[in-house]
């Protein structure tokens, strides 16, 4: 059984949202706060989390970063403010995705289930070995030979991603659907703003890979295998 946790200080959503999964056939942990929700974790294991912003001792944003740094599961964070920077600080704190009140639970729904088949279908392994090169996603660092590479998260997302999949072409709207949640609303050159910097990074550090531009497509990583 797949078990949801929803962490949020007002108890009527906590028992809407029960609800409505329960139905689904989710199982649904409850926590009111983040000090219950990371004791959550540590009692059991979770498949997803649905974390308010606003709450008491932790908030949404903090309490997305501490499950980041453990955790491998899809966050969607909910929030009463629809504010563009909002949003920016909840995807930089590690969320998959975002929800302003009040949501209809049926989209909540949907948009639980499709995160859950985007972690299903991502590698199973967390650390990737190309050459040189180990990228590791427990503690999300970077090893070229005897370097260590600390990246900001979503250039080590991207490129965790693309490396897990070498050789298949990805458009700009794949990449921010997997990467920034396909709710994220800014504009898609992001995507060419954050290979840059991949490449600016890596190109003098090693070439067992290169991300490649396809004209008019998007992106292809390529290994080399020499």
């Amino acid at each position: 059984m797949t078990n949801i946790l929803i962490v949020d200080d007002d108890i009527n959503v906590l028992k809407l949202v029960n609800i409505h999964l329960a139905k689904e056939g989710f199982h649904v942990i409850q926590a009111k706060d983040g000090i219950e929700a990371l004791e959550a974790f540590r009692n059991q294991t979770l498949h997803l989390a649905v974390v308010d912003v606003m709450m008491p001792f932790i908030d949404g944003f903090e309490l997305t970063k501490k499950i980041r740094e453990q955790y491998n599961i899809p966050v969607i964070l909910l929030t009463a403010k629809n504010q563009l920077d909002d949003k920016e600080e909840g995807f930089q704190s590690g969320a998959d995705d975002y929800m302003v009140k009040p949501f209809e639970p049926k989209e909540l729904i949907l948009r639980i289930n499709a995160l859950l088949r985007l972690y299903h279908n991502q590698p199973k392994e967390l650390i990737i070995k190309v050459g040189n090169t180990t990228i590791n996603k427990n503690n999300y660092e970077v090893q070229i030979d005897n370097q260590t590479i600390i990246l900001p998260l979503k250039e080590f997302e991207l490129l965790y991603y693309l490396l897990s999949k070498p050789m298949q072409v990805f458009s700009r709207e794949q990449l921010i659907e997997q990467i920034w949640g396909f709710d994220y609303e800014g504009d898609d050159r992001t995507v060419d703003v954050h290979i840059k910097r991949i490449r600016e990074r890596f190109s003098t550090l090693t070439d067992d890979f290169q991300i490649k531009t396809i004209r008019g497509v998007g992106y292809l990583l390529e290994v080399n295998h020499t």
